[in-house]
């Protein structure tokens, strides 16, 4: 018996050890010591540093890398139970089923594949195929001192223990930023056309910048696409704001990745659309293209073994491998480019639900799906998105998030047409608009302009929606479609002129409601918003030191999104104008809100909105700091264009905003203030805010006790000022006339860096605009005071030398004293002329996304077994060469140690099994003696109840 059980006690280890081998490995305290070096900080650190006179001494937003330590993720709390720790897998490849490729022979063969990043050792264990190494930096080495590029390129294209998706694809390894993580757009110039020359075929880019600006370096991307580049770039780490995507990834010819997690969330650091090339002429475009895993990430480490990290630097290279290895498995190479590879990725995306477009793109990474997708493909056009509706919440929000009437200013959808037929191609006579007859069609007017070039591989298609005059009385859903057709060059095509066309349908549905009354309708100013880039445009909270510049885009739909939801929530309707004041019929609005201006007037501007609100439109005015003292103070210089930077405003532009209300007897003065205080028992900060210099006698002034920000700014003293007045409301004394409010800072209704929100506030202020319902709690507040009459010190003046006729839509240079311009022309739309089709339109507009004749079911996969380990670890001593011949591929190796480790622990059971038998043979075969009877001793009798024989193993 106890022979038997010994045997089966050992062949039952055995069997633990090759269950162990067959298993993924999960080493939760592993990730944590890799993780916890990392040490990278949140994106929005919003610490406070005293020495003012620490301010940057070079443009902090310049492109940097976007990895973050997964320390900044499990911060957030959201991975807090055992069950979610146990779950985050090692292997991102498997987990995404990049086994399944390399069991048909995929492994990212014949491919070219190049990092931009901080380089890579010479004799890392993890690459077998490293083709060349660059520097491209003012230090004289190679290596990489930080990890990261190592990282990256170990997603991408490691052989062992945290494999990558393409470990047989030729990586190059180009070092464009210093161990101090510097880098210059020269430098990238210089390597971009080095990768050019080297015909690279795919190219990651884990860096990224607000400056979309910088035509050097965005005309050299558009040159490395239209060589068929296939560039994959992280969308940003500013999340979870809105508008915050950086550049290159925000392009239309490279692919841009946002971040997961393991549990199919968008990541909280991961940037958000829309796109702010667009304004402020009205609405971005959607970005990113597609999301994938970027949280707590196992790549290599610096010299070897693993770590995980966590951004959107992390999520990029799993595309840029998961796009080298669809690359490989294409026979036909000639098909792959950018646009197709784009096409083929967003066509077989996972929507995530619950989640919006400006968040997910169009959804998870399929790998196996894009694989189908590009085994079927045929050269051809697509949009992005494929359809537009605005019924449908929340994945078109905010489009879904408020219905469409007659009267109201025209929605913009701005569709990315991407043309896998050529590297460029144009639109075939003109997009044509097709009503659903059955289905309200013609209740729609539908005006299109678009690229006249579609170059490199894309273009843009900007759909305007209006309501009917005939439909302003009616409510419910109208639908129709947009058509159109794209040429492009035949590549190959020996007849003089050859063309490929494609057709495309884009679907639009719509819902409609009857105007609603005016008081309700809220007129947003966006034409008078300026943002970073080019512009040196400060932050309007000076304490944000670590992001001083203005970038967002000032928008109701990026970082001024949560005051547009509670707006909504409140039952106004709010419309965006992306024209002059001239542009709009005041007797449709109740309030026109100007937040943060930082664009200055027409004098033909000045002279309507003040004839508007004689005749009844409100005012309502969020305005920030302007100060050319302080503005002299936070100048930096800038290592890459090597000059000072300027503001060319403060945070809103103050003396322009005074001309406009001087008629009133208004101005903001050139304090600056800060400081917590309590308005109509709600707690409030003020951050870096102007006070109110002049106010007509006859309104209401709140003030409060601040501290002079300017003061501590220019010379770090500390200084209470009370009676700072801050609030002001003025009825207008014309019959009917509409009434005006002000506010000195613009912080509390903005995302940015908002620590208590004043909607309460602004839902007050609307009350009385709208309604002439002046607030009791502010009317009779205990800190109403005289209005200024703004004689005690003189108003802001602009600062002398600004550059800000540069940037701007109203000035122009005149003789080193700028000008206003002439007065532009409003925008004038020209409505398609509708085609009506008498047919029904689809139910669901939102379908698995396929490309023109692509049958998925055609591409058969291998029926093999996911979440199979893919890598061993290196043994002690061992070197990390590959030394078997011929290489050993993924899965083929792990198959054959799996069917090895069962085999030898079935004839070591066999040896050990024969030795016992020996030895029982042996024993039977000895004469038995008798053995007398003896007595124990006293100490063995009362030794032998404490070592009782258990019969158990310990266990493993």
């Amino acid at each position: 018996f106890f022979f038997f059980k010994s045997v089966l006690h050992y062949c039952y280890f055995w069997a633990s050890v090759v269950d162990l081998n067959m298993l993924p490995r999960y080493s939760y305290l592993a990730s944590l010591r890799n993780t916890g070096s990392d040490g990278a900080s949140p994106c929005n650190d919003t610490r406070w540093v005293q020495k003012w006179q620490s301010w940057q001494s070079s443009r902090p937003l310049r492109r940097t890398s976007l990895s973050l330590g997964s320390g900044f993720w499990h911060a957030t709390g959201r991975h807090s139970s055992r069950r979610l720790l146990r779950a985050i897998p090692r292997h991102v490849a498997q987990i995404l089923q990049a086994d399944v490729l390399w069991q048909m022979g995929h492994t990212g063969s014949g491919v070219k594949v190049a990092v931009f990043d901080t380089g890579l050792s010479e004799k890392h264990p993890h690459f077998k195929n490293v083709k060349e190494r660059t520097n491209w930096t003012n230090e004289k080495t190679l290596d990489d001192g930080l990890g990261h590029g190592t990282f990256v390129a170990g997603v991408i294209a490691s052989m062992r223990e945290c494999q990558g998706f393409a470990p047989d694809s030729e990586l190059h390894i180009f070092r464009v930023f210093t161990n101090n993580q510097v880098s210059y757009t020269s430098w990238f110039l210089d390597a971009f056309n080095y990768a050019i020359l080297k015909k690279i075929d795919v190219l990651n880019l884990s860096i990224g910048g607000p400056d979309f600006m910088d035509h050097p370096f965005v005309d050299k991307v558009w040159e490395l696409t239209a060589n068929k580049v296939i560039m994959v770039s992280a969308i940003g780490n500013d999340g979870p704001l809105y508008g915050t995507l950086n550049n290159p990834a925000d392009q239309m010819d490279v692919i841009g990745v946002g971040g997961i997690d393991f549990e199919d969330n968008i990541a909280r650091f991961s940037s958000r659309g829309m796109t702010t090339w667009e304004l402020p002429g009205g609405y971005g475009r959607v970005k990113p293209d597609i999301v994938t895993y970027g949280s707590g990430v196992r790549g290599s480490g610096l010299k070897e073994g693993c770590r995980s990290l966590s951004g959107t630097s992390v999520a990029s290279p799993v595309v840029a491998g998961a796009v080298t290895l669809l690359a490989s498995t294409v026979l036909n190479r000639e098909l792959v480019n950018p646009a197709s590879m784009k096409q083929a990725l967003i066509a077989s995306a996972r929507r995530l639900p619950g989640v919006n477009m400006f968040e997910q793109g169009h959804g998870k990474l399929d790998l196996l799906r894009a694989y189908q997708i590009l085994n079927s493909y045929k050269p051809q056009a697509s949009l992005s998105p494929s359809y537009i509706d605005l019924t449908e919440c929340p994945y078109m929000w905010p489009y879904c998030s408020q219905p469409i009437y007659y009267g109201g200013m025209p929605t913009i959808v701005n569709v990315t047409i991407l043309n896998g037929m050529g590297v460029t191609g144009r639109i075939v006579d003109k997009p044509i608009w097709q009503p659903y007859l059955p289905q309200n069609g013609d209740y729609v007017d539908v005006a299109v302009s678009y690229s006249p070039v579609l170059w490199p591989w894309a273009g843009y298609l900007a759909v305007s929606i209006s309501v009917a005059k005939k439909a302003a009385s009616w409510e419910g859903i109208a639908q129709g479609h947009v058509m159109v057709t794209v040429a492009s060059p035949a590549e190959n095509d020996s007849a003089i002129g050859g063309e490929m066309t494609s057709t495309v349908k884009l679907p639009v549905k719509v819902k409609i409601v009857p105007t609603p009354p005016r008081s309700k309708r809220i007129l947003w100013d966006q034409y008078h918003n300026l943002r970073y880039p080019p512009g040196y445009f400060p932050r309007d909270n000076l304490r944000m030191k670590n992001d001083p510049l203005d970038w967002n885009g000032d928008h109701i739909h990026t970082n001024f999104r949560d005051m547009y939801q509670h707006l909504r929530s409140m039952g106004y309707f709010v419309e965006v104008l992306g024209a002059p004041i001239t542009c709009f019929d005041a007797s449709q609005y109740g309030t026109l809100l100007m937040v943060d201006s930082e664009e200055e007037y027409f004098p033909e501007e000045i002279t309507k909105l003040r004839r508007d609100i004689d005749n009844g439109l409100s005012l309502i005015i969020f305005s920030d700091w302007y100060n050319t003292s302080v503005m002299r103070k936070v100048k930096f210089y800038d290592e890459n264009t090597r000059q000072w930077w300027m503001p060319d405003t403060g945070g809103a532009n103050v003396p322009a905003l005074n001309d406009l209300i001087s008629v009133w007897g208004m101005a903001f003065s050139d304090g600056l203030y800060e400081g917590d205080f309590t308005m109509a028992d709600h707690d409030m900060y003020y951050a870096s805010g102007c006070s109110i210099a002049r106010f007509p006698e006859d309104g209401i002034v709140i003030a409060q006790t601040l501290k002079d920000q300017g003061l501590e700014v220019l010379k770090q003293e500390t200084a209470v000022v009370e009676n700072v007045p801050v609030l002001g409301l003025y009825q207008t004394p014309s019959e009917g006339g509409g009434r005006i409010a002000l506010y000195g800072d613009s912080n509390c209704i903005d995302d940015s860096h908002r620590q208590k929100d004043c909607f309460w506030l602004l839902d007050a202020l609307l009350q009385y605009t709208s309604y002439s319902m002046a607030p009791p709690s502010l009317t009779h507040s205990k800190n109403r005071v005289v209005p200024p009459t703004g004689t005690d010190r003189p108003l802001p003046q602009r600062l002398e030398g600004n550059h800000l006729y540069r940037y701007s839509k109203v000035l122009e240079a005149h003789l080193g004293d700028p000008k206003p311009r002439p007065l532009p022309a409003c925008p004038h739309l020209s409505w398609a002329k509708p085609q009506p089709l008498n047919e029904t339109a689809p139910s669901n507009l939102w379908k698995h996304q396929k490309l023109l004749s692509v049958d998925m079911d055609k591409v058969v996969l291998p029926n093999v077994r996911p979440y199979r380990p893919q890598v061993r670890p290196l043994s002690p001593g061992e070197s990390g060469a590959w030394d078997i011949p011929g290489g050993i591929m993924p899965g083929r190796y792990n198959q054959e140690v799996g069917q090895t480790i069962p085999m030898f622990a079935f004839l070591g059971a066999m040896v050990v099994l024969s030795f016992f038998v020996v030895q029982l043979t042996k024993a039977k075969s000895k004469p038995k003696r008798r053995k007398p009877r003896v007595k124990r001793p006293l100490y063995l009798q009362q030794q032998q109840p404490q070592t009782p024989h258990s019969g158990k193993n310990p266990t493993v």
